[in-house]
């Protein structure tokens, strides 16, 4: 109920599947593709699950290569916004 999303990708990596809890019930999305495969973000510390935002999960459905991609700051952090007052 937090609106969190489960993402399934499988061995070949041509198929995705996302899990989601809306107040009706489960939704399930999939999408297979017919050429190439999807790109995982780099695990940290070895494991099988992580946790990613939703750039990361739009760039991977969509096929933007996540290697060079950088994340720009987009905002002041609190005690920066204070020393500009």
């Amino acid at each position: 109920m937090s609106g969190d999303v489960y993402i399934f990708i499988n061995r070949p990596r041509n198929r995705i599947k996302l899990l989601r809890w809306e107040a009706g019930g489960f939704v399930l999305f999939y999408k297979r593709l017919e050429k190439g495969t999807y790109e995982l973000p780099q695990f940290k510390n070895g494991g099988l699950s992580q946790m990613i935002d939703y750039g990361e999960l739009a760039m991977i459905i969509t096929g933007i290569s996540m290697k060079n991609a950088k994340k720009r700051r987009r905002f002041l952090q609190q005690n920066d916004v204070e020393k500009y007052r």
